[in-house]
């Protein structure tokens, strides 16, 4: 049975993540071709959530990180390491929550209609970034601590298939 991400009203964000990554879970257990997962697990996110835009950016280059699999409208290409908020979520090995994106210093606004942003880190095994996960929103705070503890074990469980 193929997942439809659509869930009863009412409820709540922790809620509507814990039914995610119950049909979430079987969609990639037994896919490891990174474009792939990466592809799906962005197609799943804007399905389930109705997010402005979603995908992944991946080191490429030691101080670059390129577009990959997305879902939403044109993006930039390239980022390097240490701008935007994709750029630092790499530098610095952690998630980003960006409440306003016209107050992060350095913002790089592929969209001029994103408003709110939160990017995820992927890892290897060995805790070494490979990619970050970019979600968008065109409303101010959209994201927060519900969002960063699940959308982080979406992207371990992503790791995990890329790299098994």
């Amino acid at each position: 049975m193929e997942p439809t991400f659509n869930f009863p009203a009412g409820l709540s964000k922790a809620e509507r993540y814990g039914q995610f990554l119950l049909q979430f879970r079987p969609l990639i257990a037994d896919e490891h071709e990174c474009v792939s997962l990466l592809a799906n697990t962005s197609a799943a996110l804007k399905e389930a959530f109705g997010f402005f835009w979603v995908g992944f950016y991946l080191v490429k280059e030691e101080d670059w990180l390129t577009l990959g699999p997305f879902q939403g409208s044109v993006a930039c290409y390239r980022i390097r390491r240490g701008q935007g908020v994709c750029g630092t979520a790499w530098a610095e090995g952690r998630t980003q929550v960006v409440p306003d994106v016209d107050q992060f210093p350095g913002h790089i606004a592929c969209s001029s209609l994103s408003r709110s942003e939160i990017v995820v880190p992927l890892f290897t095994a060995d805790r070494q970034v490979w990619g970050v996960l970019d979600i968008d929103s065109d409303r101010l705070a959209s994201f927060d601590e519900t969002d960063r503890q699940y959308l982080e074990e979406v992207c371990e469980l992503v790791s995990e298939a890329v790299f098994s």
